[in-house]
């Protein structure tokens, strides 16, 4: 009776061993190799992970401070010479039926010094403005220490100073004194950093009857800052600059501070796209690595090949063994760059400050992307192992 010879096949279990041989015979190397797709992964995941936890404490900052702020500025007439706002332009704009919290700043020609042994041109970068006793209200602002303008000293030589005004003036506590002009000014409070309207914490604020009285205050607000309701600002913002000087809108600027973290977010994703680049070098330079590896391997094994090949083992068996071992030193790579870009991630989010989000799909295309990396590095030393003689591979040294 003729029986038909049939080779045998490899179960997964088989090739898996099988592939596995050669990365425990060579670990020194297959570190190597594995640590340059290590890096590139770790890289792309970190740098996902990061941008991702950096969006979300943002996004997470502006629901706390919210987006409805809306703040108007003298901008420049029709013939591009400078405007002023109007003295009744917060009570117009507290017309605007949405609108919740009006209230203004103005600048004030007041010089601020230290002591009055300080030259009068060392300002140490301090300006002056007058306030409104609500504008913390407006701004969602809170005193680090002491206590806000009121009613019953926002009429009196009292200040309250920003957070790089105060650092800049030396002034740690409350009860200190400041000269502006030649008048000594009490220090009464300092507010934390106001992160919608930064350029208030390198000012010294006093009180609108203050300013009039004391520095010459024409009555005149320099910017306004309104907040309402959520689902009307669009609209309140359309009709603001009308509302606040009907005759010379274009000369109100009107602006929405909370736009400027978003576009700080557009430009953390530039960064991010640029970092995702860099990553992919590394992984492509990984993946020659792999390459280079799994043909010294071919090169090394060919008595190994030849021997199989001897005892029945076919071509797709020889191609299956060597793409099966740079699957497996790709996978190897990818997993602990996976494990180390994550770990990154949550560090530098801890000591951030920030929650740490690493999205599953970063994880899922850089290890889909180490394997592809495995296949395409272990095809061509795979399909030059498979087309070895098994006489020629015998005999080689």
């Amino acid at each position: 009776m003729k029986h038909d010879l049939k080779p045998s096949v490899l179960s997964p279990g088989d090739v898996l061993r099988v592939g596995a041989v050669g990365l425990r015979a060579r670990r020194a190397r297959v570190v190597l190799s594995a640590l340059g797709i290590a890096i590139g992964i770790a890289t792309m995941v970190a740098v996902v992970g990061l941008s991702e936890s950096s969006r979300a404490d943002l996004m997470a900052r502006l629901d706390r401070l919210g987006t409805n702020l809306l703040t108007a500025e003298a901008g420049e007439d029709a013939e591009g010479k400078p405007s002023e706002l109007p003295k009744s332009a917060v009570a117009m704009v507290e017309r605007i039926g949405p609108v919740q919290h009006a209230t203004a700043t103005a600048d004030v020609d007041a010089r601020i010094r230290r002591s009055d042994v300080v030259p009068e041109e060392r300002t140490a970068g301090v300006t002056t403005q007058a306030a409104g006793t609500d504008l913390l209200d407006a701004l969602g602002g809170e005193v680090d220490r002491g206590i806000w303008l009121n009613r019953a000293n926002e009429r009196l030589p009292v200040t309250v100073l920003g957070a790089v005004a105060a650092d800049r003036l030396g002034i740690t506590r409350t009860g200190e004194t400041i000269m502006m002009n030649e008048m000594r000014v009490v220090v009464v409070g300092i507010l934390e950093p106001l992160e919608l309207v930064p350029t208030l914490d390198r000012v010294a604020m006093v009180g609108f009857p203050t300013a009039e009285r004391y520095f010459g205050f024409d009555g005149h607000p320099t910017t306004i800052f309104e907040r309402s309701t959520d689902a009307s600002v669009e609209d309140v913002q359309a009709i603001l600059a009308r509302t606040i000087s009907p005759g010379n809108a274009s000369g109100v600027k009107v602006s929405r501070p909370s736009d400027a973290l978003a576009a700080k977010a557009a430009t953390d994703e530039g960064l991010t796209t640029l970092m995702l680049g860099l990553g992919a070098v590394a992984l492509l330079v990984g993946g020659v690595g792999v390459a280079n590896t799994m043909v010294i391997s071919v090169l090394e094994r060919r008595q190994e090949i030849g021997l199989r090949r001897s005892l029945g083992a076919t071509r797709g068996s020889i191609r299956l063994q060597f793409l099966t071992e740079s699957l497996l030193l790709s996978a190897l790579g990818g997993v602990t760059g996976a494990s180390l870009g994550t770990a990154a991630t949550y560090g530098f989010a801890r000591v951030q400050g920030w929650t740490a989000v690493v999205p599953l799909w970063s994880l899922g295309g850089g290890l889909a992307a180490t394997l592809l990396i495995g296949v395409v590095a272990g095809l061509y030393p795979a399909i030059r192992a498979s087309r070895l003689h098994p006489t020629v591979a015998l005999h080689a040294t």
